[in-house]
C-alpha cells in the first residue's frame, strides 16, 4: 500500500473520533497530521496504554511483569511503531493479541515476538488466513486497485488450500483470560469485520480494544476488494458484548480512541443501531420482493444514525447483506447461463448503430449522470475495447465521479480505472 493513500485513509478515519475525544499526547500534536512521518505515540489510561498511529494502530500495554502488544500494524509501519513504543518501555513482550488476521494488523508479529512471547488469536484465524492465502493472487490485484498499490510481478496461481503460515500460538473459541503482572487480559470472540475477530478487555483499566469492529465510518459490511460475507448481526451482537462491559475507553485499530463511559455508550450504540437499521430494512425489502438495486436506491440512514461513509458505504453494504443471504441468482432465468452481461451489452450496442452513438451519449451524460455514462462506456467498449470516443467519455465520467467521491475505497477503484483508461488512450 502506498504511504500517501494510507495516510489519507488514516486521516479520514481519525478525524471524527479525534473531534469527540480529549486525547493525552506524548508530543502535543494532533493524532495524524500532514507531513512525511505520520506516526505518533499517544498515551492513555494514566500512561498504561500507548498507541502508535499508522494506517493500522499498534498498542502497547505496560504491566509490572512486562508488556502486552495488541495488533502490530503492517510490515511497512512496524519499524517506526516499534521504535516509538520501545522508547516508552523496553520490558519483555509477554503476549501479542491479534484482533484479526488482516495484514495491516499482523504485519509486525515477527518484529515484536521474543523468546517466551505468546501470540493469541481466535480459532477462526486459521481458516481465515488460509482463505486469504488461497486467493492471494486474486486479492493482490484487488488490493492494488482499492489501495493504490502496484501489482506484484508474479502471483502464485495455486498457493494451496492450507498454505498460510501460522500466526497465533494460542487459539481460543469464545473467551481467553491471561494475567500479566497487575493486569488481566480477556480476549472475547467478537466476529464482525472478520470471522476470527476478537476484542481485548482489560478490566482494571476499563479498556476495550475493538480492532475493526468500530471506526469513524459506516463499516465495510462488503469491501470492494472481495470478502466472505460479513454478517451484520454478528457486528450487532459483538457491539452489544462490548457495551455490556461498560468500558471507559474504546481503542480501535484505525483512528483515535473514544474516551469516557457516556461517549463510548453513545458512539457504540449509534454504530450498532445504524448497522441494524440497514440490515432490517434490507431484509424487509427482500421479503417484499424488491430487487437489490431498488433497495440500494431506497434505503438511507435516518439523520440520528448517520455515522459517515468515508470507508464503508451504505449501498455496498445493502448489496452485501442481500447477496450474503440470497447468493448471486436474481430470479431472472437469463442469469442461470454463462452468457455474460458484457456479451448482451455488446449486442445492444450493435443494434444501436455501434459504439459511436453510445459513446456520444455517454459523453453527453458524463457531467450530469456519470454513473450511467460509465455503464454506457462499458457497453461500448465491450464491442471495441480501443474505441477512442468511448474511452474519452469513460475518462470524463471517471473524473466526475472522483471529484465528488468522499469514500477512500470508491476513489481507489475509480483512480485505478482512470489510469487504465488513460493508458488505453495514449
Amino acid at each position: 500500500m502506498r504511504p500517501a493513500l494510507a495516510v489519507a485513509l488514516a486521516l479520514a478515519l481519525a478525524a471524527p473520533a479525534a473531534a469527540q475525544s480529549q486525547q493525552g499526547r506524548l508530543d502535543g500534536s494532533s493524532p495524524v497530521s500532514a507531513g512525511a512521518d505520520q506516526t505518533k505515540a499517544l498515551s492513555f489510561a494514566s500512561g498504561r496504554i500507548h498507541q502508535a498511529i499508522g494506517f493500522g494502530n499498534t498498542f502497547l500495554v505496560t504491566t509490572r511483569a512486562g508488556n502486552v502488544v495488541i495488533d502490530t500494524s503492517s510490515a511497512f509501519n512496524v519499524p517506526r511503531h516499534r521504535e516509538l513504543l520501545r522508547a516508552v518501555s523496553s520490558a519483555p513482550v509477554k503476549a501479542i493479541y491479534l484482533t484479526h488476521a488482516h495484514p495491516d494488523h499482523t504485519g509486525g508479529v515477527a518484529a515484536w515476538k521474543e523468546a517466551g512471547t505468546k501470540v493469541i488469536g481466535q480459532a477462526e484465524e486459521v481458516e481465515f488466513n488460509d482463505y486469504q492465502t488461497r486467493l492471494s493472487g486474486f486479492f493482490a490485484a484487488r488490493n492494488a486497485a482499492q489501495f493504490g498499490g502496484r501489482l506484484p510481478t508474479a502471483a502464485n496461481p495455486n498457493p494451496g488450500n492450507r498454505a498460510a503460515p501460522k500466526l497465533a500460538d494460542v487459539l481460543f473459541e469464545k473467551e481467553h483470560r491471561l494475567k500479566v503482572g497487575d493486569l488481566t487480559f480477556v480476549a472475547l470472540a467478537t466476529p464482525g469485520e472478520t470471522p476470527d475477530h476478537l476484542t481485548v478487555w482489560v478490566p482494571e483499566l476499563k479498556a476495550a480494544f475493538v480492532g475493526d469492529n468500530w471506526y469513524a465510518s459506516f463499516p465495510n459490511l462488503y469491501t470492494l476488494r472481495g470478502t466472505k460475507p460479513r454478517w451484520a448481526l454478528d457486528y450487532v451482537d459483538s457491539l452489544n458484548r462490548v457495551l455490556a462491559l461498560e468500558p471507559e475507553i474504546v481503542l480501535p485499530s484505525h483512528g483515535a480512541p473514544i474516551q469516557g463511559r457516556e461517549n463510548v455508550r453513545r458512539e457504540l450504540t449509534k454504530y450498532r443501531d445504524a448497522i441494524l437499521h440497514v440490515h432490517d430494512a434490507t431484509v424487509a425489502g427482500m421479503n417484499q420482493g424488491k430487487d437489490v438495486y431498488a433497495l440500494m436506491r431506497e434505503i438511507r440512514l435516518p439523520p440520528e444514525l448517520e455515522v459517515g461513509e468515508g470507508y464503508g458505504n451504505l449501498i455496498w453494504s445493502i448489496r452485501g447483506i442481500y447477496e450474503g443471504y440470497a447468493g448471486w441468482f436474481d430470479g431472472d432465468p437469463a442469469t442461470m447461463y454463462a452468457t455474460s452481461p458484457a456479451a448482451t451489452a455488446a449486442e445492444l450496442v450493435r443494434l444501436a448503430g455501434g459504439p459511436d452513438p453510445v459513446a456520444a451519449r455517454a459523453q453527453a451524460l458524463a457531467a450530469e449522470d456519470p454513473e450511467l455514462a460509465l455503464r454506457l462506456t462499458s457497453s461500448a467498449l465491450a464491442v471495441d475495447p480501443r474505441h477512442r470516443g468511448a474511452l474519452a467519455a469513460r475518462r470524463a465520467a471517471l473524473q466526475a465521479l472522483i471529484a465528488r467521491s468522499k469514500n477512500s475505497n470508491e476513489a481507489g477503484w475509480l483512480r485505478a480505472s482512470l489510469a487504465r483508461t488513460e493508458a488505453a488512450l495514449r
